[in-house]
């Protein structure tokens, strides 16, 4: 009973929060979506995604033909009343900047059983709206559950400023918001390979360099050479 209940739960914050989040991103953005039926229907599959603006995640959420768990900082889920949303809809924390173990085999836990999991290899917000170098976090969970990757590649919402926002509204001036999901695929990276989460992780990215802009590429633009670009945990202070 008690299972049942939570599930019931679950699904109504995912059903409410998805409609929600599609409802704002359709009536203050210009919304382009393109490819979001390349989302498998069933089948364990991890999303990874580029990150500008704290709606990024609720917006793919919303716009995936499936249900997603979203991994988020674990902040989040400190904060009375949101944090329960949170568990209730079905993302899972992590604690950013660090080696988060736990958080990684609840990725795998969910990946096993069939789920689709949502990541964010950069592990913060791009303040300058390109990509740069990512953790090896997505890459490795993608590796351990063996499932395919599908990239995502988020434009404009860098623009989401509150309240002004609102007032570009109406004034009939709504940022331009684009989304592109790409195809889902094993990552090429063989077994046995030295480095080979260092070198998953450049893949990844790469996949979603090739879904940006040229001018959005950034530590990713380019050919991939012979050192992957991936970066350190302990490079990159917990500043946002």
């Amino acid at each position: 009973m008690k299972a049942a209940l939570s599930r019931a739960v679950g699904r109504a914050a995912y059903a409410l929060g998805t409609r929600l989040s599609r409802v704002l991103a359709r009536t203050f953005a210009r919304l382009e979506v393109v490819g979001a039926e390349h989302v498998p229907r069933e089948g364990a599959v991890v999303l990874v995604a580029n990150h500008l603006h704290l709606f990024d995640s609720p917006l793919v959420t919303a716009l995936s033909p499936r249900r997603l768990h979203p991994m988020a900082k674990r902040e989040l889920f400190e904060v009375p009343l949101i944090g329960w949303y949170f568990w209730a809809f079905g993302a899972f924390p992590v604690r950013r900047f660090s080696a988060d173990v736990g958080a990684l085999r609840v990725a795998r836990g969910l990946l096993r059983d069939g789920q689709a999991v949502l990541m964010f290899p950069e592990g913060t917000r791009s303040r300058d709206t390109v990509l740069h170098a990512a953790l090896p976090g997505a890459a490795t969970v993608v590796l351990l559950a063996g499932a395919p990757a599908l990239p995502v590649a988020i434009t404009g919402t860098e623009q989401i400023r509150l309240p002004g926002v609102f007032f570009a509204w109406l004034r009939g001036r709504r940022p331009r918001i684009r989304v592109v999901f790409g195809t889902p695929a094993p990552l090429a990276t063989p077994e046995g390979a030295p480095h080979r989460a260092e070198l998953a992780t450049d893949e990844l990215m790469r996949r979603i360099a090739a879904l940006l802009p040229e001018a959005r590429r950034g530590a990713y633009a380019g050919p991939a050479g012979s050192v992957p670009v991936v970066a350190r945990a302990s490079a990159r202070p917990p500043t946002a």
